[in-house]
């Protein structure tokens, strides 16, 4: 391999890339190339490392007590703890014929000492080992979502009048600012008046152009703070259906953000899904608009967005697109007499591609549940259309289960914490997940409210609710190896089993004990360290750690030609040596996790 091969490699390996040019090129004078045959003992408990290796070609094993850790292949470097530390619990064989790169001992810790850079890679704690990991994976495709600001982008100044001023006086004001859109000053209010108030409320009406402008304004303005991030600005988008966000500084008005400019800033089609579930008159026309959404979550993904900013924004369309099939099949005066929630990982914001449906219907006291049961019914028909599965379970709207009256919601989370068998845990569970999406909020609320009242200091119950968290194994063995399955998944393990549900259903129980009405499982990990139930270290740990299952998960679905059962499984052969790392410390993560809860709710005692 020539100098310029052996130098342009190094550049390419992380962390060596975090070296400048002419330091590599010292580093390349204290580096040898090594050739190994098969079966060769690198490092072991008795035979101490020497070199920090890089693979040119051929693979190694790591091994500890035979049980397979790792395999390392082109490009991979090991072992830096065991230089570092002076020992290795593994031993490190070769799998197949080695060429290697070989950086002695002492250079490699004169490096450590001499770039903080690089000391920081190999001796960070675990949130920063995970976001940096994160990053590196997806630099080469990150994209500006997650690193724009609002005040990078053209702000357009902001043009105010008077709410006394004449309709006429203010329109020729904003014609001499060249501004689109007024901004009316009243005391401690202020509104908006845009193109489409001055159509409607002046040329299409009876309005005076000599009547105050306050008279046709827009109260109620959606603002976001100038230091915020651009993808926070497209949720709000999204959200509010506006064309405009006022941008804040210090409590003061300091520009106006035109959704247009935004979208040629991001050139995404975002805007596009959400104009057309508001606009669509037919399921046809949702379908379209729901084919769209599942390729925006592909083109995100890759290109590194994190997994928490695209469900929110799948979420915010999720939404629409309920609210949207409410508004076809409901008749318009039975709208506000109910509620629809979604439940599930749809109702914690946490559903990126679709799966079964999870929903219900709360009805206002007095209302006929009989008659809303055929809309129910093509409720979830259309939504079958969209491409969410009927849920196998029945959870769904159609059913007269999850169809009662707030009393008769009542009344059925009395009876689960009453009987609190296996099939009452699981209709707590499912409900506590709940969030409305269409018609009348506060009687979701209203029942919430019941829920967290009729809990509150039953820790007995609390305890068996969340024992369900140790049904399930960590597949990780006592020395950081994966346990895979059986059968035809004996190459693979259950993520969700072995990691997702353990954070999901632990942080839901907490949050019923600490009547946090949060249903995102990040927002409510969040509360609980603000009321002192994790430290702020323990808990960020246990976001990336959830962010890390989420997203491995995620990528072996959409690498799958078609989805099932197997969408939970993962295969850890199939992950790179970074993913694998990143994998095997947020399990330890949930392992902790569970001993916090065992303490916590006397797990032990718990028959």
């Amino acid at each position: 391999m020539s100098l310029f091969d052996q130098k342009a490699l190094l550049m390419s390996i992380h962390p060596f890339d975090l070296l400048g040019e002419r330091m590599i090129e010292q580093l390349m004078t204290h580096m040898d190339i090594a050739y190994y045959p098969k079966e060769t003992v690198l490092i072991a408990p008795r035979v101490r490392a020497q070199f920090l290796t890089i693979i040119i070609k051929g693979i190694v094993n790591e091994t500890i007590e035979g049980e397979l850790q790792n395999i390392y292949s082109e490009r991979d470097s090991f072992d830096a703890n065991a230089l570092i530390y002076g020992n290795s619990e593994s031993t490190f064989i070769v799998a197949e014929d080695l060429i290697c790169y070989e950086l002695p001992k002492e250079s490699f810790l004169n490096l450590l000492q001499d770039v903080e850079s690089f000391q920081n890679y190999f001796m960070k704690d675990f949130i920063t080992k995970h976001q940096h990991l994160k990053e590196r994976q997806n630099q080469n495709e990150l994209t500006p979502f997650m690193v724009s600001r609002v005040d990078e982008i053209y702000l357009h100044e902001p043009c105010f009048v008077d709410a006394t001023m004449p309709i006429k006086e203010s329109v020729q004001k904003m014609t001499n600012e060249n501004a689109n859109v007024l901004l009316v000053r009243g005391g401690s209010s202020i509104g908006i008046v845009t193109d489409t108030n001055l159509r409607e409320k002046v040329l299409l009406s009876d309005k005076s152009s000599n009547d105050p402008i306050a008279d046709i304004a827009t109260y109620g303005l959606i603002t976001i703070e100038r230091s915020d991030f651009l993808f926070n600005a497209l949720l709000l988008f999204t959200k509010h259906n506006v064309k405009r966000l006022i941008v804040m500084e210090n409590d003061k008005i300091i520009g106006i953000l035109e959704q247009l400019d935004l979208l040629s800033h991001f050139a995404s089609h975002t805007h596009l899904i959400a104009t057309s579930i508001e606009r669509a008159l037919t399921i046809d026309e949702l379908q379209s608009a729901g084919r769209s959404l599942t390729y925006l979550v592909r083109s995100l993904t890759t290109k590194g967005v994190r997994l928490r900013y695209v469900s929110k924004l799948v979420s915010e369309l999720n939404a629409k697109l309920y609210r949207k099939v409410f508004e076809m099949v409901l008749p318009q005066t039975l709208q506000a007499q109910c509620a629809l929630i979604v439940m599930g990982s749809e109702g914690r914001g946490e559903q990126i591609l679709r799966t079964d449906q999870d929903n219900g219907l709360i009805l206002r006291d007095g209302e006929d549940e009989a008659l809303y049961a055929p809309y129910m019914i093509q409720l979830n028909d259309y939504l079958l259309q969209l491409g969410f599965p009927k849920c196998t379970g029945n959870v769904m709207a159609s059913n007269s289960y999850w169809r009662n009256s707030v009393t008769g919601y009542k009344k059925r989370i009395s009876e689960w914490i009453d009987t609190f068998n296996e099939e009452a845990l699981m209709g707590l569970s499912i409900f506590l997940d709940a969030s409305c999406v269409a018609g009348d909020v506060s009687l979701l609320e209203e029942c919430r409210d019941y829920l967290f009242n009729h809990f509150e200091g039953r820790s007995d119950i609390l305890a068996h609710a969340t024992k369900a968290v140790l049904a399930f194994e960590t597949p990780l063995s006592l020395f950081s190896g994966f346990v895979l399955g059986r059968g035809e998944h004996e190459s693979e393990f259950d993520i969700k089993k072995g990691g997702i549900f353990a954070i999901v259903h632990g942080i839901r129980i907490l949050a019923l004990e600490y009547t946090i009405t949060h249903t995102n499982t990040t927002q409510r990990i969040k509360e609980l360290n603000n009321r002192g139930v994790f430290e702020k270290k323990f808990a960020r740990e246990l976001i990336e750690a959830y962010d890390t299952l989420l997203s491995i998960r995620l990528a072996f679905i959409l690498s799958q030609k078609s989805e099932g059962s197997a969408q939970n499984y993962v295969n850890p052969k199939l992950l790179t040596k970074a993913q694998r790392d990143l994998l095997k410390d947020a399990f330890k993560i949930v392992n902790t996790f569970k001993k916090f809860l065992t303490y916590h709710f006397h797990l032990g005692m718990v028959v």
